[in-house]
């Protein structure tokens, strides 16, 4: 009897604990639905749709950003290698034509080379005297004009002035500046006039006239020449000038370049 009842105590026992257990559980599981319930109507899950649509975009940006930038680098790669391609291209014709010159010019034979030193020596041309050698006195008047003869030569490279004629011969066509003086005293009655000729025209005036005292006065000009043209001073007629061994009257000229 006692058995029993101790069996029976011991079932009631059981079934209040399980009962509190499974009480206390539906109070936890109604406290967490309701925070779900709470937490879903202040931050509604995304939709099935909205989660497509997100990922469908990431999908594509990516689909489009990568294969661009990788495009846009094949591109520039290729760009460059055909640049390198150039400038090697460059280089090696560049180097060739070097060397074809260095050749050229270590296979000049010593004709050739002074050839081109005489071609230079031609280029060299350049005079310049005064009127006369020694003493002193005055030229003119004269009753026609009389070219004058510039006999203290100063300079006379390349020989193309002749000091007795008085006469510069151009020996290549060329640019060439010419430049004369006359100087003289003062007389009412005279002038000190003298032109720069060319192929027999006059081309420039050097002109000086006064009372008393002395007159002077310069001319310069620049001549296309060709081979063989002349060129010289003129006095003119009824004029007159003096000169010294301070060498007042001269005339001068040299090649600026020459021409084809």
């Amino acid at each position: 009897m006692k058995g029993w009842l101790c069996t029976l105590l011991l079932l009631e026992s059981f079934v209040f604990v399980v009962q509190q257990q499974v009480d206390g559980g539906l109070a936890e599981n109604e406290i967490s639905q309701q925070l779900s319930n709470e937490d879903r109507r202040q931050n509604p899950p995304q939709t099935d749709s909205l989660r497509d649509e997100a990922s469908t975009d990431s999908q594509q940006y990516c689909h489009l950003s990568f294969p661009d930038i990788h495009a846009a680098l094949r591109e520039l790669t290729a760009t460059v290698t055909e640049q390198k391609v150039n400038i090697r291209a460059l280089e090696t014709r560049l180097t060739g034509e070097l060397n074809k010159k260095t050749d050229e010019i270590s296979n000049l034979t010593e004709a050739q080379v002074e050839e081109l030193r005489k071609e230079n020596r031609d280029r060299e041309i350049a005079f310049s005297a005064s009127l006369m050698e020694s003493g002193s006195g005055d030229i003119g008047p004269f009753t026609t004009e009389i070219t004058l003869t510039y006999r203290n030569v100063f300079t006379n490279i390349g020989n193309a002035y002749n000091p007795i004629t008085g006469i510069f011969t151009a020996p290549l066509k060329g640019a060439y500046m010419f430049t004369f003086s006359v100087y003289g005293h003062g007389n009412p009655s005279t002038t000190s006039t003298a032109s720069i000729v060319k192929n027999g025209e006059k081309v420039v005036i050097a002109h000086g006239h006064q009372a008393q005292y002395a007159v002077n006065s310069s001319k310069g000009v620049v001549l296309i020449l060709e081979v063989g043209d002349v060129v010289y001073v003129r006095l003119w007629s009824g004029a007159r000038i003096y000169d010294n061994q301070c060498n007042h009257i001269t005339f001068s000229g040299y090649l600026l370049f020459p021409l084809r």
